[in-house]
């Protein structure tokens, strides 16, 4: 029998391998190292944290709060460090979006015999 453990420890370390990763990782160090960027990086995160918070504490988003992520998404696409290590993030994310698809796969499968 498969230790389903040990392929998720596998696809781990094929992911940390992945030529995805590896810009993302390439691209975050671009962003540390320039003090700019590092600042407004730091920042936007934070205010992401905030604002998410808010949402999942059922607050209201004020209007000023709205105009701070407005903002702030604009000054990030001004950055070049930044905008590519968002780029990154986005191709990381459709691989982890592609992978969960296939992990689900099984699952799907057994309620659609189910279903028929």
């Amino acid at each position: 029998m498969v230790n389903v453990y040990d392929q998720a420890n596998a696809l781990e370390t094929a992911l940390r391998e992945s030529e995805e990763f590896q810009q993302m990782k390439d691209l975050y160090s671009k962003v540390n190292e320039d003090a700019e960027s590092k600042q407004l990086f730091d920042e936007f995160r934070e205010l992401q944290m905030t604002l998410q918070q808010k949402q999942m504490q059922g607050e209201e988003l004020l209007e000023e709060d709205i105009q701070k992520a407005q903002n702030s998404a604009q000054e990030i696409e001004n950055d070049e460090n930044i905008k590519g290590l968002m780029e990154a993030e986005q191709k990381m994310s459709q691989l982890i979006q592609d992978l969960n698809r296939v992990i689900m796969k099984p699952i799907e499968e057994l309620y659609e015999i189910n279903n028929q």
